[in-house]
This record gives structure tokens, sequence and C-alpha cells, in this order.
């Protein structure tokens, strides 16, 4: 059985004035929330059993009935932490799927991620540029470094780029555990020395690539599932302005076909 965990625990600040009242995933896009669309799509590939991590803003979630688990510390941790707070959610064992919370996606990368069957898949866009040059008047200055070996596992992500060359795609925000490597996934997190930095953070503030990272080094195989598009993330209102102008334009369907 595959389960799904959402992490909506950000304060979105970079989404305000429309973070003031509400979570991140909870802002609409094109008349649906970013979370009601990712759950549709989990939904119509047979994950119900979901569950989001909270922090700012929890009740309002909450209130939609999912199970939840919460950081109390989210206005001083990163996502790593807030992912952990599932702990026992994780533990239950299955295929786990983790996903950002301001992100949406096809149900055929969905489908792609769900269907390989290495330790840890990665969904990664291969055509990033069109959808970063629309976001960024230099793609290179927000992108990050991402590597792919021949036999298509991620070596490197999360770095700061010196050019093009070194990004081969970029990490969306999409992951999948296979379910055999669950524990071992926990037992990494547990044993993780807590006194220093990872990436020029502390370790309640490691960024998720950091951790992938250190997964990676240790000799996970992390599977590049690429896809060509068919995602959005929203992340600052430009962002989804830029996708609400490009719908009514009727150019959006490149990136994201909406349902």
């Amino acid at each position: 059985m595959t389960r799904a965990l959402i992490l909506a625990a950000g304060q979105g600040t970079r989404l305000r004035p429309l973070t003031n009242d509400k979570p991140k995933c909870l802002v609409p896009l094109l008349g649906k929330t970013l979370l009601s669309r990712q759950i549709q799509t989990l939904d119509q590939a047979g994950i119900t059993d979901i569950l989001i991590a909270t922090g700012y803003q929890a009740k309002k979630i909450e209130k939609l009935g999912y199970p939840t688990s919460y950081n109390p510390r989210y206005s001083t941790t990163n996502m790593v932490e807030s992912l952990f707070t599932a702990i026992d959610f994780i533990s239950q064992g299955g295929d786990l799927v983790i996903g950002y919370g301001d992100i949406v996606y096809q149900p055929e990368n969905l489908a792609a991620l769900l269907a390989c069957d290495n330790d840890i898949a990665l969904m990664i866009d291969a055509k990033w540029r069109d959808l970063w040059a629309l976001r960024i008047e230099n793609p290179l200055d927000d992108a990050e470094t991402l590597l792919i070996n021949s036999e298509g596992f991620v070596t490197e992500l999360g770095k700061k780029p010196d050019n093009y060359e070194q990004i081969q795609g970029q990490y969306t925000g999409l992951i999948k555990i296979r379910s055999d490597k669950i524990d071992d996934f926990v037992s990494f997190y547990r044993e993780l020395n807590r006194k220093v930095e990872y990436d020029h953070k502390d370790f309640d503030n490691m960024y998720m690539t950091s951790f992938l990272q250190l997964l990676i080094d240790a000799g996970w195989q992390a599977k590049a599932v690429v896809v060509n598009s068919g995602w959005l993330e929203g992340d600052t209102v430009e962002d989804l302005m830029q996708y609400e102008n490009m719908s009514k334009a009727g150019q959006l369907g490149k990136f994201y076909k909406v349902s």
C-alpha cells in the first residue's frame, strides 16, 4: 500500500498577503487550493492514506479532516524537522510519497514516480528552464545543481551552480521511498549528528536537499524520474499571478493541465 505525506508547515512569507490568514497550501490556484489539487491527484492514483505535516495556521488544515502531525517549532526549523514530526506515520510501512505542500503535478508525473522501484525516486524536471524563465529573469540565480550519472541516479543536488552544465534537471519536491527502505530511512535520520552543520545550516534548519544528499553519499540509490514539465510551484504571489494570466491566455497547458 502506498501512503502520502504532504509537508505544509511553513509560513509562506513570499506569498503574503495571501498567507496572512492561511497556510501556503491553502492558497488557491485557478479556483482550487494547492492542497486540494495535490490530494486530487493522489486520490486518482488510489492513494487515500494521506497525512499532512502542519505548523503555521495548523488549525485551518486540521479542519479539513485529514490526519496531521504538528511541528510546534515551524517558525525556527526547516522542512526536514517537519517531515519527521510524522515519524509514526512514516514508520507504518508501505511505499511512501513525500510532497511539498506548495506544488501541484499531473497524474502522469505521479504515475512515473510510483512505477520507480529504486530506494528513492525523485521527480526531476528536464524542462525546468522553460518554467524558471517565466518566473525569474536569470534562471541560474534561483536554480540548484542536479547531476545524474549514466545509470540515471542522482549524484548531486541542492548546491549553488556556476553554470548550466551543472544542472541536468531540477528537483521538484516530490519523493518516493520504497517500503523496505522505510526503517532505514528513519534510522538514518535518528543517527545523524545534531551538533554539526549541513550545507552551512544547523541540524534543525537542514534543507531537504541536504538530507537527500546525505542519503546519496551514504550509498542510497536515488533514481531520477525525469519528466518534461507537468507541474507547478506556488512559491510567490507573482508565480500565482503568472499562472492565472497564462491560463486565461490558453498558455498554461504547456506546463500544467488544469483539471
